[in-house]
């Protein structure tokens, strides 16, 4: 193999001998079935070794990008390869939508889901609780599905699967009609007032973030979505002065340095979801990959004290932050969602891409964030002690016995999943 493979920011360099990318189901399978240790990676946007293998790394981005809508189950099918840039642009034209998507619309919605990854809003699940049915391609090289209504617990247990049971090849997700959205920015929002507001300011719309690096009595930003046209979630859009902090007169960018350009479109302009619920425009690449980013997800009654923790150590990030994303997220049943049976608060860290000045950091921050019961985003930077990671899922032990029933040879194991979820003994 000329060349090494790397994640989206560069700060992983895969360890495969073989990169493959199947041109179809039968030609996946095949490889699946050939192959001793195998992982799937997708848009590469982890910053971790979660997708890292010895083995065979395999794309689905070659698979043809079927998407195939069922109005009648208001359900979409579509491949294991396309991202939410592929899909949400048919859905909206055929006039469904999705309830929920993250910041930026590049990613795979396998990979997404697969690691329960997020958007905001105090109703809207992670991205995995769209997921309705799934097949895999198990370590044999056939098709195993597995659907919400017949498979029960071992469903819940499957959709956040972190790669380890084997190769998804198709997801069926839950629709909703298509909205429109119109988004606001607030700059220079009271750090007191957070605290205190901190259910009303993310009541306020559909979606909610709050931009912050920790420094001075003011975070930087707030983004309220709302969506027009069926109340949903639609409060009255806030004034020209609400909570304190100010409207912008003018586009603007998340993190300090980036283009406006490049963000979605604000100043209330009513656009369609696919284009307002994402802070990034999918026509541009969000940064250059300058970055490390880690996540942690806090019990929502535990908000203020999280935030009191994380500005305890604002001298210690200033060095290295670029921009923490303070979001919302519903409770699930997914064994593996850092949402499990939980109402979330999201608390996001963009990094300066420096892994030696980024680690002790990150360290600090999940001494005061742990007590907390603070669960690591799974494709994220993050140093908590496997056993620890466990104690914060109240079904480890049965995603263990799960992935060692569908992978007994452990085909699809890595380090990450040894580390974490060991093979039964």
């Amino acid at each position: 193999m000329s060349g090494r493979p790397t994640n989206w920011a560069g700060n992983i360099v895969y360890r495969a001998s073989q990169l493959a990318r199947p041109g179809d189901l039968a030609e996946l399978q095949e490889l699946v079935a050939a192959s001793p240790r195998m992982r799937a990676v997708g848009t590469g946007h982890s910053f971790n070794r979660i997708a890292d293998t010895p083995g065979v790394l395999v794309s689905l981005a070659g698979l043809p990008p079927a998407i195939g809508i069922d109005p009648d189950r208001a359900t979409v099918t579509l491949a294991g390869g396309v991202t939410y840039q592929e899909l949400t642009a048919q859905l909206d034209a055929a006039g469904w939508a999705l309830r929920s998507m993250a910041s930026l619309p590049h990613l795979s919605v396998a990979g997404a889901c697969a690691t329960a990854s997020h958007g905001s809003g105090d109703a809207n699940g992670n991205l995995a609780t769209a997921v309705s049915g799934m097949d895999l391609i198990t370590a044999d090289g056939e098709v195993r599905t597995l659907l919400r209504h017949a498979d029960g617990e071992q469903f819940r247990g499957a959709v956040v699967g972190l790669g380890a049971l084997g190769i998804v090849a198709r997801l069926t997700l839950d629709l909703v009609p298509s909205y429109q959205v119109r988004q606001y920015v607030y700059e220079g929002l009271p750090a007191a007032m957070l605290r205190s507001h901190f259910e009303e300011i993310f009541a306020s719309g559909y979606s909610v973030s709050v931009f912050t690096d920790w420094q001075g009595s003011q975070h930087n930003q707030v983004w309220v979505k709302l969506r027009t046209g069926d109340g949903a979630g639609t409060a009255a859009p806030p004034g020209p002065r609400w909570m304190g902090a100010e409207l912008a007169g003018q586009q603007v960018y998340p993190v300090p340095g980036g283009s406006p350009d490049h963000a979605t479109e604000q100043l209330g302009v009513p656009g369609p979801w696919q284009e307002r619920l994402p802070h990034f425009r999918a026509g541009f690449t969000p940064s250059s990959g300058s970055e490390l980013q880690s996540e942690y997800l806090l019990p929502r009654q535990l908000a203020a004290g999280a935030f009191d923790a994380v500005a305890s150590l604002a001298s210690m990030l200033k060095p290295v932050l670029q921009i923490t994303e303070i979001r919302t997220v519903a409770p699930d049943d997914l064994w593996l969602s850092p949402s499990y049976q939980r109402d979330t608060v999201a608390v996001h860290f963009t990094w300066i891409k420096d892994p030696a000045a980024v680690t002790p950091v990150v360290a600090a921050l999940e001494q005061v964030l742990h007590p907390l019961g603070a669960r690591p985003h799974w494709g994220k930077v993050f140093g908590t002690a496997p056993q620890a990671v466990r104690a914060l899922y109240a079904r480890s032990a049965d995603f263990q016995q799960l992935v060692q029933a569908f992978d007994p040879g452990g085909k699809f194991r890595n380090n990450f999943i040894d580390r974490y979820f060991p093979a039964p003994h």
